[in-house]
């Protein structure tokens, strides 16, 4: 992807940047980001202890993971195409007297020419999902982390099941999102997704689902990937460029 030809569809942030200023509100349509993010830190910190690590966290929209992982002592850098949201997020960070996150509006692949293995953990969290090549997003988060350095990815599967729960459950019966957050036809399977990897020089280490109860409203992490699930990779050093 090209700065002038970017991977990013233009109706999916025009539909984050409406919604922008709601992005802080746990009573809005990103209550869901609000309540999983403990439990997306939590594992990702799992991991890899983020203090003292650079962190490039990708598509960051309003900053929710991103000032998170700064708040554990990472030095965070967060980037979206999504203009408006960045806005949000660096006012939210100047408000809460965040440290050591910033944000900028730049394509990852754009990114990754600029400053290949620059970072010691890269997050993609609820992203892939909503671009046109998601391939190239993952080649991409693997140039810019570190050889042995973590990547970590979250998307949703693509089957009858994830199409129930996620989209007709989540967005037209329960209305945890507004409708036509998600599309079919783009969502991934783990196979795929780990094929992605595979290409990219990343080693997948191990995969976690993400489950939620409406009646009691708690979300829990399992074994179970057919719907939400998310994947912790290492670049290996054998990487092109490496």
């Amino acid at each position: 992807m090209t700065a002038t030809h970017p991977n990013a569809d233009p109706a999916e942030l025009a539909k984050f940047s409406e919604l922008a200023h709601r992005w802080w509100d746990k009573d809005s349509e990103f209550r869901p980001l609000h309540e999983i993010n403990p439990l997306r830190l939590e594992w990702i910190e799992g991991q890899v202890p983020l203090a003292g690590k650079r962190v490039l966290d990708v598509g960051c929209g309003g900053g929710i993971l991103s000032d998170a992982m700064a708040r554990r002592g990472a030095d965070v850098l967060g980037i979206d195409l999504a203009g408006k949201a960045l806005k949000v997020a660096q006012l939210h960070a100047l408000d809460a007297g965040t440290p050591g996150v910033r944000y900028r509006e730049v394509a990852v692949e754009a990114l990754a020419e600029e400053a290949p293995g620059s970072f010691d953990v890269v997050t993609c969290m609820e992203m892939l999902e909503h671009v046109p090549q998601p391939a190239s997003v993952v080649q991409a988060c693997a140039k810019l982390v570190k050889p042995g350095g973590w990547v970590f990815f979250s998307t949703i599967n693509r089957n009858a099941k994830a199409f129930m729960l996620a989209i007709v459950g989540a967005e037209y019966v329960l209305n945890l999102l507004p409708r036509g957050t998600h599309e079919y036809a783009k969502l991934i399977r783990p196979a795929e997704l780990a094929a992605h990897c595979r290409v990219a020089s990343l080693t997948l280490d191990h995969s976690r689902g993400l489950q939620y109860n409406p009646l009691t409203r708690r979300y829990w992490l399992n074994d179970d990937v057919s719907v939400n699930y998310m994947i912790a990779t290492r670049r290996t050093a054998e990487m092109a460029g490496a």
